[in-house]
């Protein structure tokens, strides 16, 4: 049997105005600053205006760790919040916007898929509303006024061997990782080495992911370091005098963008940091507003729990005062029997050991995400190839581990696929047994807070770190930045650093390289093992195969 593709069915959409999605959540036309028919932007006088509501419920989804098999953690979220429109909640979704570099590479898009999508598709996938045009913009600007404060003088007597305000571009290029800047004479400043990351890597968008406002926004941005001096005394962006302009720049950026599902139901799309190297959830100011006009609010973190969910608990909900009250823990048979040590191609047969073999990595999840005090429920992402033996063993492992497993057929059949998932999501949700904490209290040391979220997430033995690396968390500290959370930037694939380990591995050991104070941000990124910020293109990559058919459609983008 032939099934659509997921660009077919969005083209198919019968969307609505997106004045009518706002009306639905008390968004009027006048807070609306639309971007053509389908999508817009909420103004900031509306989202003040709301400050005074009840919070909704807030439902995280997350997943096992990324297989190449799927798991479709966007799907879900987009199910799951039609799921619950159609069960009579007022419920809104709010997920990131998708990166240039990975769509034109492997990844792909962000939008979900099959009959759980948001749309417009295509317009989310390549500029939008230009919000990370404008966050490579106001980067770009402070990169230009560093190197040009250096040249009229250096007035803030920066070590130029010591500038750590990389450059970013939002597109996989390996070639820019490492450069050499300014070459070409006097005329064209110092020469000396730099660097590009992708801009969803960029502090900028961690801020503007984590500010309240404008004015938050703005102070955020002054507190950046961007160099140090001979004296090891840091250079802040405010010392450059970047922090207005780069404010002007992001202004309309910092407001949420409204979309809707292919069920006309309201979608938050707004940032986009990445899951490694800062939080991967989408903007707080996004969430906050979801949370005040909606009786729930289903977001997602990136990649699997021991990132994803792990930051979205340590870093955005203690930011940002929120708590869950359920997390969706996303797997699939398929993946699960990949963890069992099945290929890939193998994977349309059944094999009911392998799925069982494979259960301790969504096992290792939910112990994890219960340790943060909410209940979880695991949904089974379902495929076609999947045997009735199967999901069973999986429902069975779930129950062991104290929580339920419900299968999901959004995909496949939208929300009406996704209601007793939706179902199942309400009765945890509105039983009221949340009882959420952090890992970590702010006062912990941050080389402790490293080896709890070490010990405790990845079920490591040791955090091995070199004495450069403990003393400058302790410079850190001593210059009042200890009471900050970490981010753990590592693989995806693995609890370990080893993106080959799957399973549910323990005895292993969490080597630190390195350490990167994001000041603006407000937290310590941790780098273990061999985490890239700026990612490369594949031998084969999406962008070959994405062109404009006869009828000006696009084509290859999914």
């Amino acid at each position: 049997m032939g099934y659509k593709s997921d660009i077919e069915i969005a083209r198919e959409a019968k969307k609505r105005p997106i004045q009518e999605i706002g009306a639905k959540r008390g968004i009027s036309n006048e807070d609306l600053l639309p971007y053509g028919h389908d999508k817009a932007k909420v103004s900031q006088k509306f989202i003040d205006s709301v400050q005074g509501n009840k919070n909704g419920k807030l439902i995280l989804v997350t997943a096992i760790n990324p297989t190449p098999a799927g798991e479709g953690k966007t799907t879900t979220t987009v199910g799951l919040g039609d799921g619950l429109n159609r069960i009579g909640k007022k419920a809104t979704v709010c997920i990131r916007e998708a990166s240039l570099g990975p769509n034109f590479g492997m990844k792909g898009g962000a939008a979900g898929g099959g009959y759980a999508q948001v749309v417009p598709m295509e317009d989310m996938n390549l500029h939008f509303t230009g919000d990370f045009h404008a966050i490579t913009s106001a980067h770009s600007l402070l990169s230009a006024m560093i190197d040009n404060h250096i040249y009229w003088g250096n007035e803030q007597n920066i070590d130029t061997r010591r500038v750590v305000w990389r450059r970013v571009v939002d597109m996989n290029d390996r070639s820019l990782r490492q450069i050499t800047s300014s070459l070409g004479g006097v005329s064209n400043g110092f020469a000396r080495e730099d660097g590009f990351d992708i801009t969803v890597a960029s502090e900028v968008m961690a801020i503007l992911c984590l500010s309240k406002n404008l004015k938050d926004l703005e102070e955020r941005l002054g507190s950046m370091i961007v160099a140090y001096r001979r004296d090891r005394s840091p250079v802040f962006c405010r010392d450059i005098k970047a922090e207005g302009a780069m404010t002007v720049l992001l202004k309309d950026a910092m407001q949420p963008n409204l979309v809707q599902t292919l069920e006309n139901n309201p979608a938050f799309v707004h940032g986009g940091p990445f899951a490694n190297i800062a939080h991967g959830c989408n903007s707080v100011i996004a969430t906050t507003t979801a949370l005040k006009i909606s009786d729930y609010v289903v977001t997602e973190a990136g990649f699997g729990a021991d990132l994803g969910a792990e930051k979205f608990m340590n870093i955005k909900c203690r930011k940002a005062g929120l708590a869950p009250d359920c997390v969706v823990i996303v797997a699939t048979v398929r993946a699960m029997k990949m963890n069992g040590g099945v290929a890939k191609a193998d994977l349309g047969a059944e094999n009911v050991d392998a799925v069982k073999a494979g259960c301790p990595n969504l096992g290792r999840h939910i112990e994890n995400v219960k340790s943060f005090g909410v209940p979880v429920v695991v949904a089974i992402n379902h495929f076609v190839t999947d045997t009735e033996a199967e999901i069973e063993a999986v429902k069975s492992f779930v129950a062991n581990h104290g929580a339920e497993a419900v299968l999901s057929r959004h995909w496949e059949l939208g929300s009406e696929g996704s209601e007793p998932l939706a179902r199942k999501v309400v009765e945890v949700a509105e039983a009221g047994n949340a009882n959420f904490a952090p890992l970590y209290p702010d006062d912990m040391p941050l080389f402790q807070k490293i080896e709890t979220i070490a010990k405790r997430i990845y079920r490591a033995d040791e955090v091995l770190a070199d004495q450069k690396i403990r003393s400058q968390l302790k410079e850190w500290e001593a210059q009042g930045y200890g009471n900050l959370p970490v981010c753990m930037a590592k693989t995806q694939y693995s609890f370990t650093t080893d993106p080959n380990r799957r399973g549910a591995p323990t005895g292993h050991s969490v080597p630190v390289r390195e350490v990167r104070l994001s000041a603006g941000a407000g937290f310590v990124v941790v780098v273990c093992g061999e985490i890239m910020t700026m990612p490369g293109l594949p031998s084969k990559p999406a962008a070959e195969t994405i062109r404009l058919n006869d009828d000006g459609q696009i084509e290859g983008l999914f």
